[in-house]
């Protein structure tokens, strides 16, 4: 299965971009600000642009696993091997203020926020169970 955010509103604030699963519309995805990183730079190049809990993660493709979350206290998608970044997650949410450098999915949008999140998720989520106990699962940023 491949996931692909296209990013499509940056503000000041937050970075909204439309999720397509092999092509299809899924959901809006609401990130921290785009700081232009990219996957190809080297860790010190991302920790001179990162604001920690305050910078989208680099462009590029990640593998995502579901795996157990400490903080929300069940299994959840986490992208694998995002180079300088930890625990990046796609979870619920409406604002910068929820992220953390996490993807927040909503079911609509309007200036920096994302609305209808958990069911969004819940859509998502069950998608990607799905497609993980016979594949891989992607997703490519741009």
């Amino acid at each position: 299965m491949e996931l692909l955010l296209t990013r499509e509103i940056k503000t000041d604030k937050s970075t909204i971009g439309e999720l397509t699963i092999d092509g299809v519309h899924e959901c809006y995805i609401l990130e921290d600000i785009d700081r232009g990183l990219d996957s190809h730079m080297t860790t010190t190049e991302i920790a001179q642009k990162k604001i920690h809990g305050k910078t989208a993660i680099p462009t590029g493709k990640y593998e995502i696993a579901l795996t157990f979350s400490n903080r929300f206290n069940r299994m959840m998608p986490l992208l694998l091997k995002v180079n300088g970044f930890e625990g990046v997650r796609i979870h619920w949410g409406n604002t910068d203020k929820d992220t953390e450098g996490c993807l927040l999915t909503g079911n609509s949008m309007s200036p920096n926020m994302v609305l209808n999140s958990k069911v969004a998720y819940n859509a998502l989520f069950q998608k990607l169970s799905s497609a993980l106990k016979k594949e891989k699962v992607f997703i490519t940023i741009q």
